[in-house]
């Protein structure tokens, strides 16, 4: 059975050609469904929502961390595709014990790219994979150089309210915020720090970016903060393209350019 090695460096025996899959991350479901793999994919989480009919024809097995071990193991699954991040450390390293588990762990761009070549590779998928990447590459090339000026606005990007949170700099998002143009002000912290609206620094950035996702920022956020903090331009967007680090980047390039 060939070996291969995660993006945590773990060596993962995984059979030619999977024919049962369990995908626990949304963004690399997408990917699978965008590498030509449909019956192969057998279990998913629900939050997996593209593609759309898959989630009315694929065992859902929960959310990405409070999946039912139970209901994977019913599947009984040749490989289970997780992410360091967006799984439970704890459950995942239960059904390595049982399973094949090969583990992302995607930082920026770079190992985006690495996610998705390795994944076709294991998956037989190698030249589809191939193509992929270089259409995103291509796609963020095009954004660079159409870039007018290299003056980067300074941008918070939030997640959640009540508390609000916001991205450090050890994050996806932070990346495609550098990749989109922008000085991510909260750089320098970790992970996803709660955000004090009466902090000297918000009160000096110029954008603030409303998340569609994990929570649901509306209008009325936009109005409040709008209040709070007159200075900014405060906008929607749409989480996917900032966070999703399969497939869904074919579209990110060309709605930053927007941005």
């Amino acid at each position: 059975m060939p070996v291969w090695t995660d993006q945590l460096g773990r060596s993962v025996s995984v059979p030619d050609n999977p024919q049962r899959i369990v995908s626990l991350v949304p963004s690399q479901t997408e990917f699978l469904a965008d590498l030509g793999l449909d019956h192969e994919v057998v279990g998913l989480t629900r939050f997996c929502v593209h593609p759309d009919e898959w989630r009315f024809r694929k065992t859902r097995v929960g959310g990405t961390k409070n999946f039912k071990v139970d209901r994977i193991r019913a599947l009984n699954p040749d490989l289970i595709i997780a992410n360091k991040e967006e799984n439970d450390e704890a459950l995942i390293y239960e059904l390595a014990e049982e399973f094949p588990v090969w583990i992302s762990d995607v930082r920026d761009l770079e190992t985006a790219f690495s996610m998705m070549l390795d994944v076709g590779g294991l998956l037989g998928r190698k030249e589809q994979a191939g193509a992929i990447v270089d259409e995103i590459s291509s796609s963020f090339q095009a954004l660079h150089s159409s870039r007018v000026t290299r003056v980067k606005r300074k941008a918070a990007y939030l997640i959640w309210k009540k508390p609000y949170m916001t991205i450090g700099g050890d994050t996806f998002i932070h990346a495609m915020l550098q990749e989109a143009g922008f000085e991510n002000i909260y750089a320098d912290t970790t992970r996803y720090p709660e955000v004090d609206l009466n902090d000297p620094l918000i009160q000096q950035v110029d954008c603030i970016f409303l998340s569609s996702e994990p929570y649901p920022f509306k209008q009325g956020d936009i109005d409040e903060l709008g209040e709070i903090l007159p200075q900014a331009e405060i906008k929607l967007v749409d989480g996917e393209l900032f966070s999703w680090y399969g497939s869904r980047l074919l579209k990110s390039a060309k709605y930053f350019s927007r941005l």
